[in-house]
């Protein structure tokens, strides 16, 4: 009994010194309630899926290794798959037997050449699943899907382990992971849909995309190419209007005011933010305190970025 009330005011008390983390803990149920979140889900699977699919196809075992991914690599791209596959089998079967019509495969565009950027691709998949999995899970309502999406997740964080390893990047890079919103992971996904038709729509919108340069050395400057050109040209937002670069890593959220440099068209930033790590996103939003979607601009864009005096091994 002494013991339950310690840890409870333990707990109390380190949340009530840490970072902030009450708005990106848990997010809105879509419109649909589980079976919009189950469709959301397999969408994510089927590009998952077909993603290894082309990737075993395209380059074989031996092109794997000459890239540096020696054996047993291949073969556990071949398990990822099958992985992949299964859960597209269980959620397509879940919603079936729920009464609600799942959504089909669509054709993808994957900007991968060779072994190695796909298997850069690969852990940028795997790690928006994990967030996906993550962001969702306080939005189900019905504790068996919980249980089942907590399943495939953990299976998703392992894959993300795996192949950040393989990357020579720290399989775990940070304390938490980082939970993203419906609109937030469907943007990312989006860029990859290049074509097909689906019975679903889905009730979730992809924000402008977001593309930036970062030199990592001392967590040095960070430019959003055209960011401002395209804002004001969609948004009332004029050079004077603040903005914020806002990076997600685990449950942080951290803003930095952009500012527009020579040129006229980029947003930039000095220096990224201490006290993130890993596969961090980051959003361009109107405000400094709420990071909502209906204040974001643009993004997310992917960041790899390495702890204070650490480097890629």
């Amino acid at each position: 009994m002494h013991i339950s009330t310690a840890l409870a005011a333990l707990l109390a008390a380190s949340l009530s010194t840490a970072s902030p983390i009450d708005k990106r803990i848990s997010f809105p149920a879509p419109p649909g309630g589980d079976g919009t979140i189950l469709n959301y889900a397999l969408t994510l699977e089927y590009l998952e899926r077909t993603f290894y699919m082309e990737g075993l196809a395209n380059y074989s075992q031996a092109e794997f290794v000459a890239a540096g991914f020696p054996d047993p690599f291949y073969a556990n791209l071949k398990e990822i798959y099958v992985d992949e596959q299964t859960h597209v089998s269980f959620l397509s079967g879940a919603l079936t037997a729920a009464g609600v019509t799942p959504t089909v495969e669509l054709v993808y565009c994957f900007p991968a050449t060779d072994p190695s950027s796909f298997v850069t691709l690969s852990s940028m998949l795997e790690g928006v699943g994990v967030s996906a999995y993550l962001g969702a899970a306080a939005s189900i309502a019905n504790k068996d899907y919980l249980t089942a999406a907590g399943s495939i997740l953990t299976v998703e964080s392992r894959h993300s382990s795996y192949i950040r390893a393989a990357l020579a990047e720290s399989p775990f890079p940070f304390p938490f992971d980082t939970p993203l919103d419906f609109d937030e992971v469907y943007s990312l996904a989006a860029a990859f849909i290049c074509g097909g038709s689906s019975p679903v729509t889905l009730p979730f919108k992809a924000f402008p995309a977001l593309t930036l340069q970062c030199t990592q050395a001392n967590r040095s400057s960070v430019t959003f190419h055209d960011a401002f050109l395209l804002a004001s040209s969609t948004f009332p937002i004029t050079s004077s209007t603040p903005v914020y670069a806002v990076f997600f890593s685990g449950l942080q959220q951290l803003p930095v005011q952009v500012y527009i440099p020579a040129g006229g068209k980029d947003y930039k930033i000095s220096a990224i933010p201490a006290g993130v790590a890993g596969m961090v996103y980051v959003v361009l939003s109107t405000s400094a305190t709420d990071f909502g979607d209906e204040n974001i601009i643009a993004g997310p864009a992917i960041l790899e970025v390495y702890p204070i005096g650490g480097a890629p091994r």
